[in-house]
């Protein structure tokens, strides 16, 4: 159940878009907490934070037109997570179209709601393929963000949004897909074998360890769309007639799932 209620979530969540798409600095930065995170793309480093934030926002989001083509919002108790595509103008000759989820965790200050923390979750290597594939155009483009990079990041925050490129790979991605074709036939001890043994999984709000618990919930689970980014999986699911979004993380025990949190549309 949302927290602050689904409507009121929504609308502030839809406040992060309309901002970028006119350009409002002021607007977007102040939909976060003093303290707010933006990690964008999950696995680099993490921007936290008034000045950070903007200096992110200065250096990927004001320069550029980005058209948001939204497939579902799924309303967790404190979480608006978004289904999209992302269309990024680089320049009048270079569009990419980016596949993402967007988590946005929201809390209640002093009557008014705030984003303590946006998550994106793309890829960065296949965007920058995608990027290279728009031949001599895209040189001045990319000679363009490097600077911003420099002067907005510096060295180290260069350096931290070079860490995107870390991901767990496509090894995780069959470990995920073969956990929810395990759970989607029933199939507990399949399901079992591609859990660390103290992972916690989390479904509709219900946190537990109980393995056959959670087969129960997914049975017939469909799942599609799989990016991967920093220690995370991230992929769409539909549940009978509901559809949702699933977080697979991967720790330290190889190819083990060590934590798990699905939300489903009502």
């Amino acid at each position: 159940m949302a927290t602050y209620g689904r409507d009121r979530m929504l609308a502030l969540v839809e406040r992060s878009p309309a901002a970028a798409g006119v350009h409002d600095r002021d607007a977007w930065v102040g939909l976060f907490v003093d303290v707010g995170t933006v990690n964008d793309p999950v696995g680099s480093r993490a921007h936290v934070g008034v000045g950070e934030i903007e200096r992110f926002y200065d250096t990927f989001i004001g320069p550029r037109n980005i058209t948001f083509h939204r497939d579902v919002d799924v309303v967790g108790e404190h979480s608006v997570i978004r289904d999209l595509e992302l269309e990024v103008e680089m320049s009048p000759k270079v569009t990419l179209r980016v596949p993402v989820f967007i988590r946005y965790d929201l809390q209640e200050c002093d009557g008014a709601l705030h984003i303590t923390r946006l998550a994106a979750f793309w890829e960065l290597p296949g965007m920058i393929t995608q990027f290279m594939r728009c031949g001599v155009a895209a040189g001045p483009v990319g000679v363009k963000l490097t600077l911003a990079l420099l002067r907005n990041q510096g060295i180290r925050g260069t350096f931290g949004f070079a860490q995107g490129f870390r991901r767990v790979g496509a090894g995780a991605k069959s470990a995920v897909e073969n956990f929810l074709d395990a759970a989607s036939r029933g199939d507990v001890p399949g399901a079992r074998r591609l859990l660390d043994p103290h992972a916690q999984v989390v479904v509709l709000g219900d946190e537990t360890d109980d393995v056959e618990h959670v087969v129960g919930q997914l049975r017939g689970v469909e799942a599609h769309k799989f990016l991967a980014a920093g220690d995370t999986v991230a992929v769409a699911l539909n549940l009978s007639d509901r559809k949702g979004l699933g977080f697979f993380v991967f720790g330290t025990r190889r190819g083990s799932i060590s934590a798990v949190e699905m939300f489903f549309g009502e």
